[in-house]
């Protein structure tokens, strides 16, 4: 077994630095998010995204001379562990930023600590539409759930044909208000949905909830999950035999989910908001610097927080490395570089980033592919 002391010491890194920067004071973020536990992919998508950008920032001499670098805190994306560890970054006055939790409601039941620290909590994946409402100290640049929502019904009803679907989700916060957005936004498309089924992040068996929502008669399935979940639920499904398309929230396209899926995952739909092979220069370079680093695909977690490294070290180098000049920083900065945006810039009252866009993906042979706009065969109810 894992002593604490070491696990401890896998759970809170700060990143290396170039042997030229080490000499000067560096520029501390803390970072919450998972490690280890279900979702410890995306905190290993992230540390890959954070580690290239800052190969390229300190590489170019750091801002006026001194390194960028982080700590990582292991939240398991835990609400509980999360708190603890806002209270320890609070606590510490080199750091004058906070990324993350992964998940909105880790990051939300830490959001009080932060905004009476008057330390920007950066929830660069929380897409719940509250987190921003927490204080002036919390800001995200990602999508947020009351618009992702409404263009996954879109994508399931309107482009693949989805009339009745059945939507199972994840019984948080962020699950039931993601699906209240759903439902209401499919209804106004014209479907109909037959049901809904809950489920708690560390159910394993999801068979009763989808043989109910097989009673219902659906023609899609909606997942509103992460990728752990998600590989199960596909993996149920064809164990059922269920034939209904699967659609999924960008929550899950991650490598792990393919992996974990195995070939249950070949024919589910979903969306991302960036993806390898689009042609724009910024996505072209960061795509071939990843590969090269990494020998592998980056997704759309490892890019967000690239771009949020990328968005550090504007903030600190153009508004002071101070908490003080990150938070005064955001309300002002703009068209910063970006491989999901372009460009981006803040909507100082909701404290988030423009409109993102989106890609429509399938899996085919294990892998993610644009989707080529055939719409899927769906079993007669």
């Amino acid at each position: 077994m894992m002593t604490l002391s070491r696990r401890k010491l896998l759970a809170a890194s700060v990143v290396a630095l170039p042997i030229a920067a080490r000499a000067a004071e560096p520029i501390l973020a803390g970072v919450s998010g998972p490690l280890t536990g279900p979702n410890a992919q995306y905190g290993a998508q992230w540390k890959r995204g954070f580690d290239l950008a800052l190969t390229e920032i300190n590489g170019a001499g750091g801002v006026n001379g001194r390194p960028i670098a982080y700590v990582f805190e292991d939240s398991q994306s835990d609400p509980r562990q999360s708190v603890a560890i806002a209270q320890k970054f609070v606590s510490d006055s080199r750091i004058i930023i906070e990324l993350g939790d992964f998940s909105s409601p880790a990051s939300m039941a830490a959001s009080p600590i932060y905004q009476r620290a008057k330390l920007t909590q950066f929830g660069f994946t929380n897409s719940h539409p509250d987190f921003t409402k927490g204080g002036d100290y919390m800001w995200s640049n990602s999508p947020s759930q009351a618009d992702e929502q409404p263009r996954l019904a879109a994508f399931a009803v309107q482009r693949l044909g989805v009339q009745r679907p059945g939507v199972l989700h994840l019984n948080t916060d962020w699950g039931r208000t993601s699906k209240d957005v759903f439902v209401k936004a499919a209804a106004g498309l014209g479907a109909q949905v037959v049901g809904t089924e809950g489920y708690l992040p560390t159910d394993q068996d999801f068979r009763p909830a989808l043989v109910r929502l097989r009673d219902a008669k659906p023609d899609g399935l909606i997942l509103l999950s992460y990728y752990a979940d998600a590989a199960l639920i596909a993996r149920q499904v064809q164990d059922l035999g269920l034939k209904q398309v699967i659609v999924a929230s960008t929550s899950i396209y991650s490598p792990k989910f393919l992996e974990l899926a195995g070939p249950a995952a070949n024919g589910v739909f979903c969306m991302a908001s960036f993806f390898p092979s689009e042609p724009r220069p910024e996505v072209q370079r960061f795509v071939a610097a990843y590969r090269a680093k990494y020998q592998q695909d980056p997704d759309t977690f490892s890019a967000i927080a690239y771009d949020t490294m990328i968005l550090f070290a504007a903030l600190a180098r153009q508004y002071g490395a101070t908490r003080a000049g990150i938070h005064e920083g955001l309300l002002h900065i703009k068209d910063v570089p970006s491989v999901i945006y372009g460009k981006v810039t803040f909507d100082p009252v909701t404290r988030r980033a423009q409109a993102a866009s989106y890609r429509f993906l399938t899996v085919r042979d294990n892998a993610f592919v644009i989707w080529d706009g055939v719409k899927p065969t769906r079993p007669a109810l």
